[in-house]
């Protein structure tokens, strides 16, 4: 092909985009968002085929996708059939600049991917439109890590506002955050735990990461004690006639305790505003500053590559050398 034609083609290009990105604003600008999934896009039974994944990671694949069709369907895409790779190009490039979280818009992306490489095994589509379809990475935001000065006063030391609850629900709350950060659980896995998976004697827990799968961690000296004091005194305290028998632990309702539940826990202690799995995020920094294998802790954060791992070593390399520039002399 020409230089010239290449041109021109990439000039129709963008001029196809540029009316498609207009007409999709302008659809985007009309609708509510309550907009119903025709049911040629197949959602439920596509759902139903996702067999390896947690409940929570089949939800989040759900709306990643319900929320492109509504945003297609505002633009008049009635079906899978009318997916191009260029107006999936247009969704990411939409959410980009609706700034949305990185980690959205590469979740999305995933969802999609999925979806329709689903779509194409079922014969629905003889093309999948997300082949070689990738988001833009933009910049990694290395986790937060907390001080040890915060964490001696989440887990020693709470503030004022959180003695103010009853000796079960401190109870609770000191063993539900030893085990966070202890053992460097997913706040998933720490909701799920049932009393049986916690072996206070030998101090190991059996719980159920992603995609279902099983591991056991180990768990540190205070998180069994807590959770000994925890079982002993604070669930009795808690439990009702309605409670779930297996649950480790239980919310002020007598349910099996949930993530919204873990949040207020570290609302009331901590004295800055953070997020539970800052308490993962710490605990695997942490374990790489004493000296810790990177292969171990990717076994103990239950990551099936170890380059999810990785980004621990760069938040021990940037500590290392804040560390180095405010000790040394000549830094």
């Amino acid at each position: 092909m020409s230089p010239a034609a290449t041109r021109g083609t990439k000039t129709e290009e963008t001029a196809t985009e540029a009316e498609l990105s207009q007409t999709v604003e302008a659809a985007v600008s009309r609708g509510p968002a309550s907009i119903d999934v025709d049911h040629s896009w197949r959602l439920p039974e596509w759902v139903n085929s996702l067999t390896d994944l947690s409940d929570a990671s089949k939800r989040a694949y759900a709306n990643g996708v319900r929320s492109f069709v509504v945003w297609a369907q505002r633009a008049s895409i009635r079906g899978p059939g009318q997916v191009t790779r260029l107006l999936l190009r247009r969704y990411l490039a939409y959410m980009a600049t609706r700034h949305y979280a990185r980690q959205t818009v590469t979740q999305r992306a995933s969802a999609l991917r999925r979806y329709f490489r689903w779509l194409t095994r079922r014969g629905v589509l003889t093309t999948d439109p997300t082949a070689s379809l990738s988001a833009r990475s933009g910049e990694s935001r290395l986790p937060r890590v907390l001080s040890r000065g915060e964490l001696g006063v989440i887990l020693d030391q709470p503030p004022a506002r959180a003695t103010e609850v009853t000796e079960a629900v401190r109870l609770r709350d000191d063993a539900a955050l030893e085990l966070l950060y202890g053992s460097g659980l997913r706040v998933s896995e720490l909701c799920g735990l049932s009393v049986e998976d916690v072996d206070r004697r030998g101090r190991w827990a059996t719980v159920w990461g992603k995609g279902a799968k099983q591991r056991r961690v180990p768990i540190s000296e205070p998180a069994a004690g807590t959770v000994a004091r925890w079982l002993t005194e604070g669930r009795p305290a808690m439990a009702n006639p309605g409670s779930p028998p297996d649950a480790l632990f239980l919310n002020s309702r007598g349910r099996r305790l949930g993530p919204r539940d873990v949040r207020r826990i570290l609302d009331r202690r901590s004295p800055s505003p953070t997020h539970p799995h800052a308490l993962r995020h710490s605990f695997a920094t942490h374990m790489l500053d004493g000296g810790a294998d990177l292969r171990v802790v990717q076994e103990l954060l239950g990551h099936a590559s170890v380059r999810t791992t990785q980004v621990y070593t760069h938040v021990s390399k940037e500590r290392l050398l804040a560390v180095y520039e405010l000790s040394h002399p000549r830094a």
